[in-house]
């Protein structure tokens, strides 16, 4: 009886001595998956945060544009009528016209592109992006364009050739497409993120058009007031005023010269539809169809 008696006190005994010792054996071995996931997560947001995550270019640019029909309104001046399918270049109106203002140092004579943005995921495929592409807009003159509708009161259907006096419209100082992009990379060639790679690009964006209008139709010039007095965006004096709104996508190839430099080629296709835009005494409305061939240098930090 006393033997089985001290049988079990030794028991008990060597059950309370052994529990702790479980307790935090059990603890330490739960800790070391929670401690691997706090530090796979940790690299993580390493890699996303401090690894060469945002990128900005700049870059030049040469635009197409469709034919496209010109509705203005000047009721004090009786007139409501639409130019049809009027034709339109960018500016510098070439390749070595553009070349030259370059060589000139003259940096904001073409179009220049702009691309700010941030990679959202750690393997760098995908990106939020701010553009802006500072294209512009001038109606051919010495074209012959059909004018439906009313000038001067008397209704009108007749062809009219556009020169300085009758009919000079621009978007000059930048029909200016701000647009917030989602953009796509996809590794095609040499070794991945590092110099020598090469990877498509695709964007998909939306945003606002912020064009600074100079016209003169029959004789009557369109006055705005001082570039950096009156700059934007809502008065109809401002010298960039906020008139539309445009869609976007583009395609093209990125190819990385160093760690952190690189070059991409691009070709866009843009939607715009303008409204309100300041004519003398009136405004003009206008759907534009875009197409841009974009060359730009950027930097990955």
């Amino acid at each position: 009886m006393m033997k089985t008696q001290l049988t079990k006190h030794l028991l008990l005994a060597a059950m309370l001595s052994i529990a702790p010792c479980s307790m935090a054996l059990a603890q330490n071995t739960a800790d070391v998956p929670a401690t691997r996931a706090d530090n796979s997560a940790a690299e993580e947001t390493t890699l996303i945060n401090d690894d060469k995550n945002w990128y900005f270019s700049w870059g030049y640019s040469r635009q197409y544009y469709a034919p496209s029909d010109i509705h203005v309104t000047q009721p004090g001046l009786g007139n409501n009528f639409t130019v049809h399918q009027t034709k339109a270049t960018d500016f510098a109106t070439n390749i070595p016209e553009t070349l030259d203002s370059i060589a000139k140092f003259n940096f904001f004579a073409p179009q220049e592109n702009i691309r700010v943005g941030k990679f959202m995921n750690p393997e760098k495929t995908f990106a939020i992006e701010f553009s802006l592409d500072h294209s512009k807009y001038n109606t051919n003159l010495g074209q012959t364009a059909r004018v439906t509708g009313t000038i001067n009161n008397q209704a009108v259907n007749q062809n009219m050739v556009l020169d300085h006096q009758t009919f000079d419209y621009a978007l000059h100082n930048g029909l200016n497409h701000i647009m917030l992009n989602a953009v796509w990379l996809n590794h095609l060639y040499g070794p991945e993120q590092k110099p020598g790679d090469l990877q498509s690009i695709s964007r998909v964006g939306a945003g606002i058009l912020l064009p600074h209008a100079v016209n003169t139709i029959f004789g009557n010039e369109n006055q705005v007031g001082p570039k950096w007095v009156n700059s934007c965006c809502f008065s109809s004096n401002d010298w960039w005023q906020l008139n539309g709104w445009t869609v976007g996508i583009e395609v093209g190839v990125r190819y990385r010269i160093t760690e952190s430099v690189y070059l991409e080629l691009t070709g866009k296709e843009a939607y715009g539809v303008l409204r309100h835009v300041p004519v003398y005494q009136g405004t003009a409305d206008q759907e534009i169809w875009m197409t841009e061939g974009v060359f730009s240098a950027g930097y990955l930090f």
